[in-house]
């Protein structure tokens, strides 16, 4: 993408269903508007980077901008132990078996990131170390109780409860959470002018 006074990224057109997602922009002060995404998100025989960067390009490319929007933003994350993608639960039980081998473990969470502009697309992946500390039977089977692992790729929320499950972060904790901002900053700064994107003036 090439930058210029009379380009902006803002607003930006989330591709995305995530209330997470909306929230780290809302928190960035990033102004953008939600548009679903008209893209069948299943599983597709590729490593995980490969895999979450197809996800991401696939949604930002199911969602058209008008005049009056800036870029579009599909993003992916998939969580990652042993070179498996763990995806989202189908159940209870099905997430039990996704914490029994987090649990006093590392894995990795990957996220692709797609900002489309017109006819120009970049992608890049971001990658957060996630540990979980030992979690005794109990503990595991009172979190699945919760509920919270519904929807949830590994089958826990780092931004809910799912955080008493964690020893240590290393990285990009947002990225944890659904959408990884130092990556999203990186890419915005290196292809729109920053007074497009960090603005004084007040945000609706």
């Amino acid at each position: 993408m090439e930058g210029g006074s009379e380009i902006s990224a803002l607003p930006l057109v989330l591709a995305s269903r995530s209330p997470q997602r909306r929230a780290i922009l809302t928190q960035l002060a990033l102004p953008y508007r939600v548009v679903e995404p008209g893209y069948d998100e299943r599983a597709l025989p590729l490593a995980a980077i490969e895999l979450v960067q197809t996800h991401a390009r696939g949604k930002a490319r199911s969602v058209d901008r008008t005049p009056d929007d800036g870029a579009v933003l599909g993003v992916d994350t998939a969580v990652v132990i042993d070179d498996d993608v763990l995806g989202k639960p189908v159940d209870s039980g099905h997430a039990r078996e996704m914490l029994d081998r987090l649990e006093g473990r590392e894995h990795l969470v990957v996220s692709g990131l797609t900002l489309r502009h017109c006819d120009d697309e970049i992608t890049g992946h971001a990658s957060t170390v996630v540990r979980f500390r030992p979690l005794a039977a109990a503990e595991l089977e009172a979190y699945l109780q919760l509920g919270e692992w519904e929807g949830r790729a590994g089958g826990y929320a780092i931004q809910g409860m799912g955080a008493a499950l964690v020893e240590s972060v290393t990285g990009d904790y947002a990225n944890v959470v659904g959408l990884p901002v130092a990556l999203l900053v990186r890419l915005l700064l290196q292809n729109f002018p920053a007074d497009t994107i960090f603005s004084p003036a007040p945000r609706p």
